[in-house]
C-alpha cells in the first residue's frame, strides 16, 4: 500500500510539472474545443430524432418513443436505392481520377523550378478552394450556361451543335467530378508538397550522382516517402463514400439529372425537410454516416496491414 501510495503522488508530482511546462498549450487549444463542443458535439441530442415520433409542441426530448419504426422504413423509400448506387459511383470516380491527378499535380508542382512559374502555378491551382461551392456552382452553371456559356460559345464556333450540360444526366457525374477536381486539388497539393518537403535534399543529391533522372527519383525516393500521407488523404476519402457534397449537387442539379446525379445529402434534404419527414431524414443520416465510421475502420485496418501507419 504504501508503494502505491508514493507512486500515485509521483505520478501527480510528474503531471503537475507536465501541465506548469506546457499550460499555453492547452490555453491555446481551449477555443478549439470549445468550438467543437458548441458546434459539433452540443446538436447531437437531435440524433434522438431517429429515435422518436416528434411532437413539435413537447420538442425532442419530451416527444414520444417510436425504437426503430423509422429505421426500417429508410429502405422502403423507392428512390433510396438510385441514391445510394449515384452517391458510389460519384465517389468512386472522383477517388479513381481526382485522387490519383492530385498526387500527379503535387509531383509535377515539386518539379518545377523556376520560381516565379511555380508562384504562378501555385496561386491559380489553390484559388478555386478559397471560393465557397456556391459561388464556385455559379461559376460552373456559367460556363456550361447553354446560350452565353464559354463551352457552348466554343462549340459553336467549331460548327457544333448546343449542349444543356447540366441537364444531361449522362454527362451530369462526369460534370461534378470535374468541379470536384478543380475545386479542391489545391488543399490536397498543399499537403503533399509540404510531405515532399520534409525528404532529406541528400536523397536527391545521391540519386543524381548515381545518375538517376528526374523520373527514376520521383519514383522511388518522393512517392515511397509520402506514402503515409497517401494512405491517410485515402482513408479520409474513403469515409466520404456515403456522402456527396451537398452544395455542389444541390445548386446544379434538376429532376432531369435526378437519374445520375441524385446523392443520398440530396435525397435526404428531401425527404427530411422538403416533406418534413425529420425522423427519417435523421434515421438515414445515422445510418450512412455510421456506414462511413465501418468503411474508415476497414480502410484503416488494410493499410496498416500494408506496413503503413494509419489514422489511428
Amino acid at each position: 500500500m504504501a508503494q502505491q501510495t508514493v507512486r500515485l503522488q509521483e505520478r501527480k508530482i510528474g503531471f503537475t510539472a507536465y501541465l506548469r511546462k506546457y499550460w499555453f498549450l492547452y490555453v491555446l487549444a481551449v477555443p478549439g474545443i470549445a468550438f467543437l463542443a458548441v458546434f459539433s458535439y452540443g446538436p447531437m441530442y437531435g440524433l434522438l430524432l431517429a429515435f422518436k415520433d416528434l411532437n413539435m409542441g413537447a420538442g425532442i426530448l419530451k416527444s414520444p418513443w417510436a425504437g426503430l419504426d423509422h429505421f426500417k422504413t429508410i429502405f422502403s423509400y423507392p428512390e433510396i436505392t438510385r441514391a445510394i448506387m449515384n452517391t458510389l459511383a460519384i465517389n468512386a470516380l472522383n477517388l479513381l481520377f481526382g485522387f490519383t491527378f492530385v498526387i500527379f499535380l503535387a509531383l509535377m508542382l515539386n518539379e518545377l523550378r523556376f520560381k516565379k512559374v511555380k508562384s504562378v502555378a501555385q496561386t491559380f491551382v489553390y484559388l478555386p478552394y478559397f471560393l465557397s461551392w456556391i459561388v464556385f456552382s455559379g461559376i460552373i452553371q456559367t460556363f456550361l450556361a447553354p446560350d452565353y456559356g464559354l463551352v457552348n460559345s466554343i462549340l459553336a464556333a467549331l460548327g457544333k451543335g448546343q449542349i444543356v450540360f447540366l441537364s444531361e444526366a449522362g454527362l451530369y457525374r462526369w460534370i461534378l467530378v470535374v468541379a470536384n477536381i478543380i475545386k479542391t486539388s489545391g488543399y490536397s497539393t498543399i499537403i503533399y508538397l509540404a510531405a515532399i518537403a520534409g525528404v532529406s535534399p541528400e536523397l536527391y543529391e545521391s540519386a543524381k550522382v548515381d545518375g538517376a533522372n528526374r523520373f527514376h527519383m520521383i519514383r522511388h525516393i518522393t512517392l515511397p516517402r509520402i506514402v503515409p500521407t497517401i494512405a491517410v488523404l485515402l482513408i479520409l476519402q474513403l469515409a466520404g463514400m456515403f456522402s456527396a457534397n451537398f452544395d455542389m449537387v444541390y445548386t446544379t442539379y434538376s429532376p432531369m439529372v435526378f437519374e445520375t446525379g441524385d446523392v443520398i445529402s440530396t435525397y435526404i434534404y428531401r425527404v427530411g425537410i422538403g416533406k418534413a419527414q425529420y425522423e427519417v431524414g435523421t434515421a438515414m443520416g445515422l445510418v450512412f454516416n455510421g456506414l462511413s465510421f465501418l468503411v474508415i475502420i476497414a480502410a484503416n485496418k488494410l493499410i496498416r496491414k500494408m506496413d503503413v501507419m494509419g489514422i489511428f
